[in-house]
Formats: C-alpha cells, sequence, structure tokens
C-alpha cells in the first residue's frame, strides 16, 4: 500500500491505522511535510516493521509520489490511497478478490463515503471528454432524464448503487488498487501531472491498452477529502486546471477540430479564474468578519 503525504495532520495516522489492519506492507512517501503528520505517525509506529516511510526532500507532486512509493514496494498487488481516506473493514480484501475473480481487470476502486456517509463524486465515473466536459460546465447535464445520450453527465454517484462490481470508465486516485503487472504493461504515472487528473489519465491509458476498471460497492472509504489542500487553494486550483488541459491536450487533439480544444481550454481557465475569485472574496469576508469581532 502507498500512502503519499503532505501536511496531512494527525488523520494520516488514522489512516494507516486502517491499513495495517488489512495489509502486509504501508510505504508513506512524504512530499517535505512542514506540519506534524510524520512525527505523529512515528510516536504511534515506533517498532512497525510493516511501516516504511520514505523522506522526498521536496514537494514533488503527487504522480512522482506514486511512482517512487511504486518502485519501494513488492507485492502483487499495488493499492493506493490518499491520507485522509480511511479504510472500513475488510476494504482491500474484497478489492483484491474482486481482481482476482476478473484477471482482465487491471484496477478496482471501492465506494467512497464523505463523512457524513454519502458518496462521494469521483468514486465511479464516466472519463470527461470535451464533449461531456462542456455538458457540465454549461449545466446541460440536468437534461440528462430526457437524453441521457446527447447529454450525459460523467459523475455516476447520484445513480442507484450497484448490488456487485461493474465495470466503469475511471474510478478515484484517492483509493485505487492496481495489479502490478497491469501498471508494468501500462507505464508508472505521468509525472506531468502535480496534483489533480492523473488518475483520469492512468485509467485512460489501462482502457487503451483492453484493462478493465471496476467500482466495487461494499469496498468502502470515508475520504475526508481536501484535508492536505485546505492551506493552499489557489496553489492546488492551478495545478488543477493546469493538469485537466493537459489531460484533454494529451487524450483528445487528434479526435476534436481544434477550435473545439482551444474553447475547452478557454473554458478551463474561465473556471479557475472563478474558482481564484470565489477564494479571494471568502478569504476577504473572513478577515473582514475578524477584524469587526
Amino acid at each position: 500500500m502507498i500512502i503519499v503525504n503532505y501536511n496531512a495532520g494527525n488523520i494520516l495516522t488514522q489512516c494507516v491505522d486502517s491499513c495495517l489492519k488489512q495489509v502486509k506492507q504501508v510505504i508513506v512517501i512524504d512530499n517535505a511535510s512542514t506540519d506534524t503528520s510524520l512525527t505523529d505517525l512515528k510516536t504511534r509506529y515506533q517498532n512497525e516493521n510493516r511501516l516504511h516511510i520514505h523522506h522526498a526532500g521536496l514537494n514533488q507532486g503527487f504522480s512522482a509520489g506514486c511512482n517512487r512509493g511504486y518502485e519501494l514496494s513488492t507485492e502483487q498487488y499495488v493499492l493506493f490511497l490518499n491520507p485522509d481516506c480511511l479504510l472500513e473493514s475488510n476494504a482491500v480484501q474484497k478489492l483484491v478478490a474482486t481482481l482476482e475473480s476478473q484477471p482482465d481487470a487491471g484496477m478496482a476502486g471501492g465506494y467512497l463515503a464523505n463523512p457524513d456517509g454519502t458518496e462521494q463524486g469521483g468514486g465511479r465515473r464516466n472519463i470527461p471528454t470535451p464533449w461531456h466536459a462542456f455538458v457540465r460546465a454549461a449545466g446541460l447535464y440536468h437534461l440528462n432524464k430526457f437524453c441521457p445520450k446527447l447529454f450525459p453527465d460523467f459523475h455516476l454517484h447520484k445513480q442507484p448503487l450497484p448490488d456487485r462490481p461493474i465495470d466503469v470508465e475511471a474510478i478515484s486516485g484517492a483509493m485505487m488498487l492496481l495489479r502490478r503487472k497491469s501498471l508494468q504493461a501500462v507505464g508508472k504515472w505521468d509525472e506531468n501531472y502535480f496534483l489533480h487528473c492523473e488518475d483520469l489519465d492512468l485509467c485512460m491509458r489501462f482502457r487503451q491498452q483492453n484493462w478493465k476498471i471496476l467500482f466495487v460497492p461494499n469496498a468502502k472509504g470515508i475520504h475526508h477529502k481536501g484535508t492536505c489542500s485546505k492551506s493552499r487553494p489557489f496553489f492546488v486550483a492551478w495545478h488543477k486546471h493546469k493538469g485537466m488541459v493537459y489531460f484533454y491536450k494529451k487524450f483528445f487533439h487528434k479526435q476534436y477540430p481544434g477550435f473545439l480544444m482551444w474553447i475547452v481550454a478557454a473554458g478551463v481557465w474561465l473556471r479557475f479564474t472563478a474558482a481564484v475569485c470565489s477564494h479571494t472574496i471568502y478569504y476577504l469576508a473572513k478577515l473582514l468578519k475578524l477584524k469587526h469581532e
């Protein structure tokens, strides 16, 4: 199991605790954290030989961290888990059993829940093609119930929960079990992504090489989304939108006319601008509130 940590706080220790109950090896790649997350972890597990901590020395990004962890791992199945995701009982065993039952499946992801128990978006989804992204950005996905083929929504978490593992186009890197031989065949995480969209990239490449991707509804994890990124929202937003542009260019520039790709890129950066404005207004409001208290 591989966990890439960056200032996750005390939830990192909770995450590792949930993992050690289920796996033989936990590798934590730390991207130069400045909080107490590693200190807390080392204090809790001073003599745990199944836990291996690697200090990267710099914030190399999520993809690079995953690759370093993969290079250090030895197991047949490799689980990538966010440090703010807490595994529920037997989640890993259920993911492994699913892959073992379907040799043509290369990866499997579980049910990602919010802390309130509701299903989180991203655990099961379609690939956000340029058309899918336009439908989502323009709000046309509301027409999905009338014309699902023309106005698809790439988020699937609002659909009824299946009662067994199903094929999907993409799962989330927050909880992603990979068959080692499939990752060796497809290639490692693309380090051109610093943060966000790298999991979609990997799913695209798995599908291109005819590996199935499975969503396993009874393998659950509670994902406290955004724990590592809340202290630097502008930094995270920049890399998220930069990754989106790179993803579209990498996989779709030959399939779509240039003017449409330009519109998609413009839409991504407009979305980034809106996100920056929203964060700025939020922080200004907080400052004004504190000033008047």
